[in-house]
């Protein structure tokens, strides 16, 4: 056998080019530099462990420019935090103690900024030591500056040991229902330990995994199904040794940020399409769909961060009064919700547009814009006028909800008192009208008798824009198997909802519930006919997937459970979008 001096690099190159590329397919993790007398500088443990565990590492140096931060986030599929020196206080509103140690300032800012953005766009991350410490103050929790000044929980083991740093010192005792135990597969194990700072309270969006025996927490991980994790010990370093304990570790990083690239890859080839949304209900409040607004689900940075391309937000009416002044009155109100609703387009139209077709949306994804579209919740808005139909279908409606929580003169609804027996007289020809005119028939919220009255009247397929499966939580806003597999049947498509009443009957829904209706409905409808619409802001996100930034976490769990990309770009608007285009096209 013939070998290649190891000088010889033209020779190993040549070697290379030997076979024909092939595709990226490691998971790139970005690693944050600690900081030296001469810049920037990593140890070799960190590099080694994550090129062991099958990703390819990226040093990233401390740079605080925000525009960097975003651009960098866009190309790495992992983070993982490092060790280093002490935390300054005063970015946890704390005055220094006299134990504190030598203060990295050009990390501190730096880190906790890019923690914060990769946790709203659900990039996997792994905190080493000071990085768990960094993830906690960057998430909301506290800290101690010093465990032998400020813990007084009982006598503390040694934790800033002396011996070298591939060598164990002591035991952490780890909680059975954790991630960390489904990594290391077991409830105690042995670690190393350098630091004296500490996690002292997790916070709102962690939970404690392990502790050792005088009870200081030594990992924390995500409660709201993100991939991240924590650990107080230094686990790259026993690979240093040859020593493979910690492997899982870094491997489970590695394995994360690779199912977090296919998401992302899948989420850049297909667009992606919320058919439910209810963020003009919050108009009045003054919101800034353009910036990150805590008071919305839905705003330009969600949805960039989720990487969600589209959202029909709907002009919603609650069921009121039927005279007549109360009829003008709900037509007013929803004309003035459709205008807010293009302003606000208008106002951000460099960054989204308005769409009223299919073709609409995919060309905004190609220009780079986020797109919405306008639909119609509760027929109360037409009032008794069929020409209101006509009229929002021009202003570029999409889909009318025929009803809300209550009777109207079109249906009976699902909360309601059965006046019509199904749908009324003046509801057949509503839905004749819808029809002709190319809008598409909603029949969320109605009842029974109506849906199966609507499938009969309706030449063209119906949908269901925010529906569950009453199999799996019984509520009658939610569809039968029966009801599913009838709509099927016409060729429409049933939207999966994330209000955590319409999927579980006791206790707090999850992405998994999401995931379980999904599955249900597959069973019973085929893949053909199942898709998402959120009630993103009309009380609909769940632990998981809580808002638009979050999308993409339904993404993976799609492609890690049973489905295909062609079936993810089915579920994610492209059934729903194939039911519009044949109803647009009269």
């Amino acid at each position: 056998m013939n070998t290649i001096d190891p000088f010889d690099w033209h020779g190993h190159l040549d070697l290379l080019h030997q076979n024909p590329p092939s595709p990226a397919q490691r998971p790139v993790i970005g690693i944050t530099g600690n900081f030296g007398a001469k810049g920037c500088e990593l140890a070799q443990g960190y590099y080694e462990s994550v090129v062991r565990a099958g990703g390819v590492p990226l040093i990233l140096p401390p740079v605080e420019e925000e525009h960097i931060l975003l651009e960098t986030l866009e190309h790495v599929d992992g983070l993982l935090l490092s060790g280093g020196g002490d935390i300054n206080p005063l970015y946890l509103q704390q005055e220094p103690i006299p134990q504190l140690h030598s203060i990295c300032p050009q990390r501190d800012k730096a880190e906790l900024m890019l923690i914060r953005l990769a946790f709203h766009r659900q990039i996997p991350m792994l905190g080493i030591c000071r990085g768990i410490q960094m993830i906690v103050a960057a998430l909301d929790g506290t800290l101690y500056q010093d465990l032998g000044r400020e813990y007084h929980d009982g006598d503390l083991l040694k934790h800033d040991q002396d011996l070298p740093r591939e060598y164990a010192s002591h035991t952490v005792n780890v909680e059975e229902d954790s991630l960390l135990h489904r990594i290391m597969g077991s409830n105690q194990f042995p670690v190393n330990s350098f630091h004296h700072q500490a996690v002292r309270e997790a916070g709102p969006h962690l939970r404690v995994s392990a502790k050792s025996s005088d009870g200081v927490i030594e990992a924390v991980e995500s409660t709201e199904y993100k991939s991240l994790l924590g650990v107080q010990w230094h686990p790259e370093c026993f690979i240093l040794r040859g020593d493979t304990s910690m492997m899982p570790i870094f491997q489970w990083l590695t394995g994360e940020a690779a199912s977090f690239a296919r998401a992302k890859k899948l989420h850049q080839q297909i667009l992606t399409l919320d058919s439910h949304c209810d963020t003009p209900m919050f108009f009045p409040q003054g919101i800034h769909f353009g910036q990150r607004d805590s008071r919305i689900l839905v705003d330009l940075h969600k949805m960039n961060e989720g990487r969600l391309d589209a959202s029909i937000m709907v002009a919603y009416l609650p069921q009121g009064e039927r005279d007549e002044e109360s009829l003008r009155k709900a037509n007013v109100q929803a004309n003035h919700l459709l205008d807010q609703i293009e302003e606000m387009v208008e106002a951000h139209s460099s960054h989204v547009g308005l769409a009223r077709t299919p073709d609409d949306l995919y060309r905004l994804k190609g220009e780079g814009r986020k797109a919405i579209m306008r639909g119609v919740e509760n027929g109360y808005a037409i009032g008794r006028d069929l020409r209101q139909i006509a009229h929002f279908r021009e202003r570029g409606v999409v889909y009318m909800t025929l009803c809300h929580n209550g009777d109207n003169d079109i249906c009976d609804s699902a909360r309601g008192n059965q006046e019509h027996g199904g749908v009324s007289a003046f509801g057949e020809t509503v839905i004749h009208e819808m029809n002709r005119l190319g809008m598409m028939v909603d029949l969320s919220h109605a009842s029974e008798q109506s849906f199966y009255d609507a499938l009969e009247i309706s030449t063209r397929p119906i949908v269901c824009s925010h529906s569950s499966s009453r199999a799996l939580c019984d509520h009658p806003r939610n569809l039968t198997d029966d009801q599913m597999r009838a709509l099927a049947q016409s060729g429409g498509v049933a939207q999966i909802t994330l209000y955590h009443g319409f999927l579980r009957t006791a206790g707090e829904a999850s992405l998994l519930d999401v995931i379980a209706h999904i599955h249900h409905a597959v069973d019973v409808m085929g893949i053909e006919h199942v898709g998402i619409g959120t009630d993103f802001d009309g009380d609909g996100g769940v632990r998981g997937i809580a808002d638009a930034s979050e999308a993409i976490n339904l993404t993976r769990r799609l492609l890690d459970s049973r489905y295909s990309t062609e079936d993810v770009q089915r579920i994610w608007g492209g059934n729903f979008l194939r039911v519009m285009d044949f109803i647009q096209k009269i």
